[in-house]
């Protein structure tokens, strides 16, 4: 009899190569006497606060050099933005990875609470973190370059002329699904026994799914998929409009990463469940 296609590329490994690290409990008080904990707050903190340095800036930025400008190829264009987020994401979770687990999104902490990756306390801290983070990050960019900031509307996230609310909640569900789903794919235990022949260093795929997934959504809601940046630039900018869509840009992007999570761990997962159970009771194979 072949080989399950789950384990027969596999090579050498043991049962425990199929076991996942045991579920975070939902409620941890001790995570908050440990350095680490606070250590990983500060990480989360700081990755989000460059991360929407750079980007709104690269936003605002490529406004200013279109602003006038008959040429259509002007400034860094879409392509530019989506790298800069894309980029960025991919700079900042191999930075922060081995401290916070490079989080820096509350749809991302959020979808592995929900997997039981982290704990309650340290999911809402994570949120907290990364909206201050953001905030900051947000206000940074109107200290250094207010009239630019305010003459373009601060890179805050809003929908779209021209476009329905249930077109822009489906496109930062859809959007949200990619980058959280890419997440656990890029970062499941079981691939170092069941996929060691790929090489899979995880800050690519999910920062080039930000890419992806910018390419798709900025003509819709400028791309949010992650709440706390929405919220920064609408708690900096303040503006009606882009408090009126907020709502968008929260929902959206938890039910995305609820979606992934369940899909991932309920329906792809349970297939490498079936496998090893297939292995334990057919040890001729």
């Amino acid at each position: 009899m072949a080989k399950d296609p789950e384990v027969a590329e596999a090579g050498s490994f043991s049962a425990k190569d199929y076991q996942d690290p045991p579920p975070a409990p939902l409620f941890d008080a001790e995570e908050l006497t440990k350095w680490s904990f606070y250590r990983a707050l500060i990480a989360e903190f700081i990755a989000t606060l460059l991360f929407l340095y750079i980007t709104v800036l690269t936003v605002i930025g490529y406004k200013s050099q279109i602003d006038g400008n008959s040429d259509p190829c002007g400034g860094v264009g879409i392509l530019g933005i989506a790298w800069a987020f894309g980029g960025m994401i991919f700079v900042l979770v191999y930075c922060t990875a081995g401290i916070s687990g490079g989080h820096i999104n509350p749809a991302v902490t959020f979808g592995l609470f929900l997997a039981r990756k982290v704990s309650l306390i340290r999911a809402v801290m994570y949120m907290v973190a990364q909206c201050l983070g953001a905030i900051c990050g947000v206000g940074l960019v109107k200290a250094f370059q207010k009239s630019l900031y305010t003459r373009y509307n601060g890179g805050a996230n809003v929908l779209a002329d021209g476009y329905s609310t249930g077109t822009g909640l489906g496109a930062e569900i859809i959007g949200t699904f990619v980058l959280v789903y890419t997440v656990f794919s890029a970062t499941d235990p079981k691939r170092s026994a069941r996929d060691s022949h790929v090489p899979v260093l995880a800050p690519l795929p999910i920062g080039f799914a930000v890419f992806m997934v910018h390419l798709a959504t900025i003509p819709i809601t400028g791309t949010g998929i992650n709440p706390a940046r929405s919220f920064g630039a609408a708690v900096i900018y303040n503006n009606a409009k882009a408090w009126d869509d907020q709502w968008i840009f929260w929902v959206g992007p938890f039910i995305g990463a609820a979606i992934a999570a369940f899909y991932h761990q309920f329906i792809l997962r349970a297939g490498a469940v079936k496998a090893l159970g297939s292995f334990r009771s057919n040890p001729a194979n």
